[in-house]
């Protein structure tokens, strides 16, 4: 594949999607390619604004609606800033969530379904549809004990165990849905191990 390709990393709270994002945009660089690192909430001044409204711990709670379209809003800026230009461009993008974390976190974590985040992403440009979504899967109880050594927790990582749980079977039964496009990388594994994992499911896009 020569033209620029789109690559998402999906994953649990603590899934170690920062450092995994990172390291590929390394091996993509070393390789030759051009590559624009982001992510979700945020990736544009509107974005990141967005971002802090919607991880603040102090915000509180707010409808699940409210919710997705606070993210379709940061994502649509996203998209027509950010990463349709770098595609255009001829720029791999990485992209740390996308449009299957609203599917995970506010289709099932908050019970939203399916229905509004698929009439949300329809109106997205097909070309910005992902070519390779890499879901760091590992279990719930895990995901969070290693977000909370890395940090205070943000308005997501306070949530329940049944949320994160919810979330994560929003996402595996997506990869389901999805699997020519998904890749599940078990992330409970050695780190060195979940990067070869990942570069071994890349090296088919170039």
């Amino acid at each position: 594949m020569t033209r620029a390709c789109f690559i998402t990393l999906e994953g649990l709270e603590g899934a170690g999607k920062t450092s995994r994002l990172a390291d590929l945009k390394a091996f993509l660089e070393q390789r030759g390619k051009t590559v624009l690192a982001t992510r979700e909430p945020g990736g544009t001044t509107l974005g990141e604004r967005l971002r802090e409204l919607l991880l603040a711990p102090d915000q509180g709670s707010m409808a699940p609606l409210t919710e997705l379209l606070l993210m379709f809003a940061a994502r649509s800026e996203h998209v027509a800033r950010l990463i349709l230009p770098a595609l255009e461009a001829g720029q791999w993008v990485l992209c740390d969530r996308y449009v299957d974390a609203s599917y995970a976190y506010q289709g099932g974590g908050r019970n939203l379904g399916a229905a509004p985040v698929a009439a949300l992403e329809a109106l997205l440009p097909a070309r910005a549809r992902p070519d390779l979504t890499l879901l760091l899967d590992l279990p719930v109880e895990l995901g969070l004990a290693r977000a909370n050594r890395r940090s205070a927790a943000d308005r997501f990582e306070q949530e329940t165990v049944a949320f994160h749980q919810r979330v994560r079977e929003a996402y595996l039964a997506r990869a389901r849905q999805h699997p020519l496009r998904y890749c599940i990388i078990d992330a409970a594994a050695d780190p060195d191990q979940v990067q070869a994992a990942i570069e071994r499911a890349v090296e088919r896009l170039l």
